[in-house]
């Protein structure tokens, strides 16, 4: 909760930076490297975090604990609850941080910077699909090697 503010003003100062040097359409580079860095920095922490969920539901409960009923809450109502990845947020400011190149770039620029930019959108998409479907995997992954221990 505290990381994504943090990522989103060092991205702002840097794209407001690369705003101001609206003759460098490259110099959009250097915001879009901030927000996949943060994404990505982001992205693994929820990673671990449902990892280790996944790991005390496997090893240390028996079918009632709160990861248990978590789970089950998160299957009987999908999508109840914020964007844990804040992937909205990171897609509106791909699409803000391209603007200054819009302005300002040649054609070939506008096509490298647009294609820069779009690799980050997908990854952001694929992330969040990975996500979704992360407790599941990771549960049965937990659970495969809980059954490898006991034999």
């Amino acid at each position: 909760m505290v990381l994504a503010p943090v990522i989103l003003v060092a991205w702002a100062v840097a794209a407001i930076a690369a705003a101001a040097a609206v003759i460098l359409p490259f110099a959009t580079l250097l915001p879009l490297v901030i927000l996949a860095a943060g994404f990505e920095a982001l992205f693994a922490l929820h990673t671990n975090v449902e990892r280790i969920g996944r790991y005390l539901q496997a090893f240390h409960e028996d079918g009632g604990g709160w990861e248990h009923v978590a789970m089950e809450f998160g299957r009987r109502f999908p999508g109840g609850g914020p964007d844990p990845l804040f992937g909205r947020l990171f897609l509106v400011a791909v699409a803000i941080n391209y603007l200054p190149a819009a302005v300002a770039g040649t054609p070939v620029e506008l096509g490298v910077l647009a294609l820069l930019h779009l690799l980050l959108v997908i990854r952001i998409h694929g992330a969040r699909r990975a996500a979704a479907t992360q407790r599941a995997v990771d549960l049965e992954r937990f659970s495969s090697l809980r059954s490898g221990f006991r034999s």
